[in-house]
């Protein structure tokens, strides 16, 4: 059974959030006849089973807890892990930026303990699918438990493979890499998208940026966003209403594309410049290229009408990237 059960009161084989005394939490599923066991107390799941959510229950020891439904968030946050794992703060702007929602096809590289894995699958609802790739059979197997902890291992596949040996899957809506050097891998990720698909990255250095966005460039990956989350929480007290002491900020840059296709014969280098695909410097001589290529056009025409002599020299390269950039400061004005 999934945990975002919508039922009002908790049921048998619910995931539930005990909460007590100084923040406190404790996540289990109900099971009849079972006991929840901690140093604060005992608490029967037969007690517990039929209760509304957001009720307080009291341990043997008499220590309480509110039973609560725990969110996406909670969830993710408690799952067992071997590795560092994405923040829901980042998390959720990415499933928002790459669009994905119900019936998607996700396609990830690097599973490593399935946080963002149960992310996507939980987003892409029971008509969608993730497909992920891990290298390193414990991370592996790990991912796939915590999906069945979950109960949403039957959206998602679970693969082991290498990322430089490419994907079987095609045309997928959305790819994700959570690897330390995806800028490695971005062929790789093209053949896998379907034009126009989203791809998104998450990399802890700037260095690792910098390399990434020539090889996005340099396969056609456009409309380029690099980000970073930056959360901050606030005391929720009417008297004392203040940032708290302690804040997540830099967890790492979310770096987002998209893949698009060229046509050599109608490349328009203001919409490439604008897309991010080339340069401004690029840009510049593709329009000076541009008007050269007009000019001797029209001195041709003119000498076929007999009206003049071809002059094929009177503008040299440099002239027309003076006439270029004359014209982008008058636009910029």
């Amino acid at each position: 059974m999934s945990f975002n059960s919508q039922n009002a009161t908790a049921q048998e084989g619910d995931l539930v959030q005990l909460v007590g005394l100084g923040h406190k939490h404790f996540l289990l599923r109900l099971q009849m006849g079972k006991d929840f066991q901690s140093h604060r107390g005992v608490l029967r799941h037969d007690d517990m089973i039929g209760k509304a959510w957001g009720t307080q229950v009291v341990s043997h020891r008499g220590n309480p807890f509110f039973l609560l439904q725990p969110s996406l968030s909670d969830l993710l946050r408690e799952i067992k892990r071997n590795t560092q794992i994405l923040y829901p703060k980042d998390i959720g702007y990415l499933l928002v930026t790459m669009g994905i929602g119900p019936g998607y096809h996700v396609l990830e590289a690097g599973t490593g303990s399935g946080a963002l894995t149960c992310a996507f699958a939980y987003a892409v609802g029971p008509q969608g699918h993730v497909t992920t790739y891990e290298a390193r059979e414990p991370m592996h197997e790990l991912a796939k438990r915590n999906a069945a902890y979950l109960g949403l291992e039957d959206r998602v596949t679970f693969k082991m493979g290498n990322v430089a040996d490419g994907f079987t899957e095609t045309g997928v809506d959305a790819l994700f890499y959570d690897l330390p050097n995806p800028f490695d891998y971005i062929a790789q990720a093209r053949a896998a998208l379907k034009p126009g698909g989203f791809f998104g990255t998450i990399l802890p250095t700037t260095n690792q940026v910098i390399k990434l966005l020539a090889e996005l460039r340099r396969n056609h990956f456009a409309f380029v966003d690099v980000c970073e989350i930056i959360l901050r929480f606030y005391k929720a007290e009417s008297d004392r209403f203040r940032p708290t002491d302690r804040m997540i900020a830099h967890t790492g840059f979310l770096i987002f594309a998209r893949p698009v296709q060229i046509n050599e014969k109608e490349i328009d280098p203001a919409l490439l410049r604008e897309a991010g695909l080339i340069s401004e410097e690029d840009a510049k001589k593709a329009k000076a290229a541009s008007l050269a290529a007009l000019e001797l056009a029209g001195e041709m025409d003119l000498e076929a009408a007999g009206e003049g002599e071809l002059d094929s020299g009177e503008v040299g390269e440099e002239e027309l990237l003076e006439i270029v950039n004359e014209e982008d400061a008058d636009e910029a004005s």
